[in-house]
């Protein structure tokens, strides 16, 4: 073996198994999602007390098991997910008899309802043409449940499979597959005179799906129990600089009141992180401070207009001023910005920052004394 074999060795190794890990927690997530959905279900239509709840079982459910990221939403996506989906029973039911830890936990009170249950529902969904279910194993082990939320919401089964097969087949990111939703693949596929072209070329400019795609969502790192900073931080550079710029506003004074880090912003089940967000107790109004570790480009200046939007709706108070907005990028094109930020929000501010760098003799004040 040379060198460059055990750099090949090490690379193939660290990549097969990161992937590995990444899928087995896929598995487990959505297991996990499917199971809860079938709870559900089975207590919607076989609960002893499932009368003293009616409408307001999912809200309560939330309440009682007061849980990060088992709210009544998601609750509806898992039962969504569980009667789109009733194929996955026989994959899942393997995956959990397979495992000795989950098979002694689960005791047979909770593994009755997944070889019993079907509801009128689930029948009406099995009557469907068996050539539109795409194999029950080949989704639970090739889509993660970040793909099959998005696939779930489609009600017709032709287009639900089409998206199925070619997720599959390219290996597609959930926001690729989300993209390529939005953009009615499936529909300028069936206007296509050469379906087979069109096809290859969107797999060819597709997103693939990498193992930091599995782990790096908000549903799993809640899953994991995770601290969601793991989700927005992309490197520790971004954090000093996070770090320092919030002790330079709090400094600052003249009014800036630290609110919270890493904002999370909820809009139609996707999740936003506004960096930073005080409130400025002289103007009376918030101010979403966004910090960009590269030039400035413009979808920058959308995305701050976004959350502005969303602070107006749902933060402001009717004594607060409208928020206000301030971009730090390392460079800007005031051309660009002038031209990005025409008809937004009037309160956006771009603005450069530079990085204070140690001196020469602080540099080497820190090699003299360091220890190797």
């Amino acid at each position: 073996m040379d060198f460059e074999a055990l750099v090949k060795h090490i690379s193939t190794m660290q990549s097969t198994l990161q992937a590995q890990a990444a899928h087995a927690v896929n598995l487990a997530l959505t297991a996990r999602n499917w199971l809860m959905g079938c709870y559900i279900v089975e207590f919607e239509q076989n609960g002893e007390d499932r009368a003293a709840y009616g409408e307001q079982l999912l809200k309560k459910l939330e309440q009682r098991l007061n849980v990060k990221g088992l709210n009544e939403r998601r609750f509806r996506e898992f039962r969504r997910l569980y009667l789109v989906y009733p194929q996955l029973k026989e994959p899942i039911a393997q995956y959990i008899l397979a495992g000795s830890e989950i098979r002694h936990t689960l005791s047979a009170e909770f593994t009755d309802p997944i070889r019993h249950t079907v509801s009128a529902e689930l029948q009406s969904v099995n009557n469907q043409p068996s050539e539109w279910n795409t194999q029950a194993d080949r989704l639970f082990e090739r889509l993660p449940y970040s793909h099959l939320k998005f696939i779930s919401k489609i009600e017709n089964p032709v287009k639900r499979a089409f998206y199925e097969m070619e997720a599959i087949r390219g290996c597609w990111s959930a926001r690729e597959l989300e993209r390529q939703i939005n953009s009615l693949y499936y529909e300028r596929s069936g206007l296509s005179k050469n379906k087979e072209a069109l096809s290859a070329l969107v797999q060819r400019q597709a997103m693939p799906l990498q193992p930091k795609d599995i782990i790096n969502t908000p549903v799993t790192l809640e899953f994991l129990g995770l601290n969601d900073r793991a989700l927005v931080t992309e490197n520790d550079l971004e954090q000093s600089i996070l770090d320092n710029l919030q002790h330079f506003l709090l400094e600052m004074g003249h009014g800036f009141c630290f609110e919270a880090r890493q904002k999370r912003i909820l809009i139609d089940g996707d999740y936003f992180f506004a960096d930073l967000v005080f409130y400025h107790r002289i103007l009376k109004c918030h101010v979403i401070v966004e910090l960009k570790i590269d030039k400035f480009r413009h979808e920058y200046a959308s995305q701050l207009n976004l959350y502005l939007n969303y602070f107006k709706a749902e933060v402001m108070q009717p004594d607060d001023n409208p928020p206000v907005g301030i971009l730090l990028c390392t460079e800007k094109g005031d051309t660009l910005v002038k031209y990005a930020t025409a008809g937004l929000d009037p309160n956006i501010f771009v603005q450069k920052y530079m990085i204070e760098l140690p001196t020469e003799e602080e540099i080497k004040k820190f090699i003299s004394t360091a220890n190797y």
